[in-house]
C-alpha cells in the first residue's frame, strides 16, 4: 500500500469516529490510532485524566540531538447534519476529496503525523534526536484533558525542543510570488465579563424597577463601536516586508495588504490590535421579572506580549462610567516562537523544493492552538505548519468549523511527505 492510500484509509476511519467536543470521547480515536501503530510494530502509550478522553504518545528514539514533537488533536467541533451535503461522519471519498468533520481541523494532520511516524519507524530511520508523536484530546474546549494536562502531569512524555502543529502551511500567491504560511505564535484568549447592576421588579410595572438589561445595551454598543489602538508586531512586520517588499507605515498597512490580496488583509487585520466581541448576555430567568443584574461576556484576543492589565484601562474608558463591574476571566495563549531557527530553515527549504523560489512567511494565529502549552511549559520552538496546495486557502479557511468540511487527498499526501521531510532533516 502506498503512503497515499495508507493515510487516506486512516483518515477515513478517524472521521467515522465521532469525537465532537463536548463530550469528546477521544478514546475511540486514540484506540484506533493505537491499533494502526501496533500493525506497524510501533509501541505507544494511552494516557489521560479520564478513561474516555485518552491521549496517544509514541517515541522514535534518536541520538543526543534536539527532540521534535509532531502534535495534533483528535477532537472536533460539532456538526449539524442538516447543514451538510453529506453525512459529517461518513469519511466519504468523492472526486479526490475526503469529507467529514475534522477533515481540515485537524484529523488530517493526525493521520498524516501517524503515517509519517509509522513509515519512518518501519524503515528503521534513526533521527538525530528523539521524535515524539503526541495525538491529544480536548483542544477545542480545553478543559484540561489534552496537551495542557500532559505537560503538567507527564512532561517526560512530551517535552521537546521543537514541535510541529496546526495553524499554517497554506500556499499563497501574493504579487506573483509564492509563499507558504508558518504560524509562529498566537493571540491570547482573554475573555472578560461585565456585570451591570440594577433593581428587580415586576415587568408589568417597568417604572418601579431599574432594568439592568436596558442599562447593558449602551455598554454592548460601546464595546461594538470601539476600535483599539493599532501597532505592527514583529511577526506582521516581517510578513509585510516579505509580501510587499517593504514595511509600510502603520496607517497604510491594512490598505496595502488588501490591495495585494484579500487573504493578506485577513491575515493582517486581526493582528494590528487587540479585539473585542460581545458574545453572550445573561439577564432575567423569567419573562415577567425585570433583571437586577445583566452579565455580558466578551471575547477578547490580545497580540503576543500584551496582557489583560495592559488593556483593562482602555476597555473601561471605552465603556465609560456606569454602575457595572468588570471581571477578567481565565486567559490562555499569547505565546510566540522566534522566526530564525533551524526548524524554520528546514521548512523554508522544503517550500523551495516544492515550488522553486517559494518562501516561508510568518503569521500569528488569531485563535488558539495547543502550541501554547509547549512554549509555556518547555520553551519549545513550536510552529504551525501543514501544507495545503491543492485546495484554495480561502475556501479551506471557510470550511473549518463549517459545513461540508473536506480535504483533497493530494494535500493529505503532501502533508505526510512534508512531515517525513522535517523528521528526516534531523537524521542521526
Amino acid at each position: 500500500m502506498s503512503l497515499r492510500e495508507e493515510v487516506t484509509v486512516l483518515l477515513q476511519e478517524l472521521l467515522r469516529a465521532n469525537t465532537v467536543n463536548p463530550p469528546g470521547n477521544e478514546t475511540v480515536a486514540a484506540e484506533l490510532l493505537r491499533d494502526y501503530l501496533a500493525a506497524n510494530d510501533v509501541p505507544c502509550e494511552l494516557v489521560g485524566r479520564s478513561p474516555d478522553r485518552l491521549n496517544l504518545v509514541a517515541r522514535l528514539k534518536g541520538g543526543d540531538g534536539p527532540t521534535l514533537a509532531l502534535l495534533a488533536h483528535t477532537d472536533t467541533v460539532r456538526a449539524d447534519p442538516d447543514e451538510w451535503s453529506r453525512d459529517p461522519w461518513s469519511g466519504d471519498l468523492v472526486d479526490g476529496e475526503i469529507w467529514g468533520r475534522g477533515a481540515l481541523d485537524m484529523k488530517s494532520q493526525v493521520a498524516a503525523s501517524a503515517v509519517a511516524f509509522a513509515s519512518l519507524w518501519r524503515e528503521g530511520f534513526k533521527p538525530a534526536g528523539d521524535v515524539i508523536l503526541a495525538l491529544t484530546a480536548d483542544e477545542e474546549v480545553n478543559e484540561d484533558f489534552g496537551l495542557s494536562w500532559l505537560v503538567t502531569e507527564h512532561p517526560e512524555l512530551v517535552r521537546a525542543d521543537y514541535s510541529i502543529n496546526e495553524g499554517g502551511g497554506e500556499r499563497c500567491v501574493f504579487g506573483g510570488e509564492v509563499f507558504y504560511l508558518c504560524a509562529v505564535g498566537e493571540k491570547m484568549s482573554a475573555p472578560f465579563r461585565v456585570r451591570v447592576n440594577g433593581r428587580s421588579g415586576h415587568a408589568s410595572v417597568p417604572s418601579i424597577a431599574d432594568n439592568a438589561l436596558v442599562k447593558a445595551a449602551p455598554i454592548i454598543e460601546a464595546l461594538g463601536r470601539y476600535r483599539p489602538p493599532q501597532a505592527i508586531i514583529p511577526e506582521i512586520a516581517r510578513f509585510l516586508e516579505l509580501v510587499l517588499g517593504e514595511l509600510p507605515p502603520l496607517d497604510e498597512a491594512l490598505s496595502r495588504a488588501r490591495a495585494l490580496h484579500p487573504l493578506a488583509a485577513e491575515l493582517v487585520e486581526p493582528l494590528l490590535s487587540f479585539t473585542l466581541a460581545p458574545t453572550m448576555v445573561k439577564a432575567s430567568q423569567q419573562i415577567n421579572v425585570i433583571p437586577a443584574e445583566c452579565i455580558v461576556t466578551v471575547d477578547c484576543r490580545l497580540p503576543p506580549g500584551m496582557t489583560p492589565a495592559d488593556v483593562d484601562p482602555l476597555v473601561r474608558a471605552a465603556i465609560g462610567p456606569g454602575d457595572y463591574e468588570l471581571e477578567w476571566l481565565a486567559s490562555d495563549g499569547g505565546t510566540r516562537s522566534p522566526m530564525v531557527t533551524p526548524l524554520w530553515s528546514v521548512l523554508e527549504a522544503w517550500a523551495d523544493q516544492q515550488d522553486p523560489g517559494a518562501r516561508l512567511a510568518p503569521v500569528v494565529c488569531a485563535g488558539f492552538t495547543d502550541s501554547h502549552w509547549m512554549r509555556e511549559a518547555f520553551g519549545t520552538v513550536s510552529y504551525g505548519f501543514f501544507p495545503q496546495k491543492a485546495m484554495d486557502s480561502e475556501l479551506a479557511a471557510r470550511l473549518i468549523h463549517s459545513a461540508d468540511e473536506r480535504i483533497p487527498v493530494d494535500d493529505l499526501e503532501l502533508g505526510v511527505h512534508a512531515l517525513r521531510a522535517v523528521v528526516a532533516s534531523g537524521e542521526g
